[in-house]
């Protein structure tokens, strides 16, 4: 293996300031994550990832709650970075005093380092004084004060997204509207109006992946209507899933019993947003139930 296919970012910094935010974005790039790992397993888990030969990319997220622990993550990560076989980046996440105070009276929790009796403020000053040195170490500092999550995710994907990464996927997924409707989707169109190719004893037996049952239902008038209509919706509401810091989207075009129409109009939709440039999966959760259920009777 070579340096470049050993990726670590260690996220650490001030408690409050979006480390887990920042772990969730690592997530949606591909990284392998990690929260709270104590530093003296580093090299131990390190050595665990390079033996399997599977896991490229490794973000992990460290709170730092003691002096003993600050002083140990120092001398683990000094000892890292001079590994040649490792690409590793520290991540330092930040914010003011008054932001982070205000972040804690929200969520009503104390503050890690904050003694009985004592202030959430005496914690945080406290905490901003043992991390100077790791600071100091960081190759990327962020102060969150004044950035919203969305516009965290933003910096940390322009710092650290690879071409390989996975970026925004698109699933266009059909289904039958009798086995409910699937609660993942973000999008759920129903096709039902238009002509149902069930009550064509040739086309029943079939999908809308067979050509007779996707011929049948794109030559309805009502269906080149309801196709423009419904693409212009997502060219126009993709990207701004996208910029809104959304890592996937899924939608759902559902029928009756998920077999002709939906099938059908499931396959065109997914082309099409295919030709736009975005990654997409076209499935058909109910495509088998009919098989299925002459397999039980």
């Amino acid at each position: 293996m070579n340096s470049d296919n050993l990726n670590l970012v260690v996220i650490t910094g001030m408690s409050g300031a979006g480390k887990t935010v920042a772990m969730q974005s690592f997530e949606d790039m591909g990284y392998f994550c990690v929260d709270n790992m104590p530093p003296s397993l580093l090299p131990k888990f390190w050595e665990l990832i390079k033996d399997s030969g599977k896991i490229t990319k490794i973000c992990l997220v460290i709170d730092l709650r003691s002096r003993d622990f600050f002083d140990e993550l120092v001398t683990v990560i000094q000892n890292m970075d001079n590994t040649n076989m490792i690409k590793m980046s520290v991540v330092y996440l930040e914010a003011s005093d008054s932001e982070l105070v205000s972040r804690y009276k929200e969520t009503r929790r104390s503050h890690p380092l904050q003694q009985s009796g004592g202030s959430v403020l005496t914690g945080i000053q406290k905490e901003r004084a043992h991390l100077q040195d790791i600071r100091q170490k960081a190759h990327l500092i962020i102060d969150t004060s004044t950035i919203s999550p969305r516009e965290l995710r933003e910096e940390l994907t322009r710092e650290f997204k690879q071409d390989d990464d996975h970026g925004f996927f698109v699933e266009v997924l059909s289904f039958g509207f009798k086995y409910g409707i699937p609660i993942d989707c973000d999008v759920v169109m129903d096709v039902r109006f238009l002509p149902n190719p069930h009550y064509i004893s040739d086309l029943r037996p079939l999908t809308g992946l067979d050509k007779p049952v996707y011929d049948y239902v794109m030559a309805q008038e009502d269906t080149e209507k309801f196709y423009a209509k419904f693409t212009n919706l997502i060219d126009f509401t993709l990207p701004l899933y996208q910029k809104e810091g959304k890592s996937s989207v899924t939608i759902g075009i559902g029928c009756t019993g998920g077999q002709h129409r939906s099938i059908a109009l499931a396959e065109r939709i997914g082309k099409h947003i295919s030709s736009m440039g975005y990654k997409t999966n076209i499935s058909h959760r109910d495509r088998f139930k009919k098989k299925e259920a002459v397999n039980r009777s």
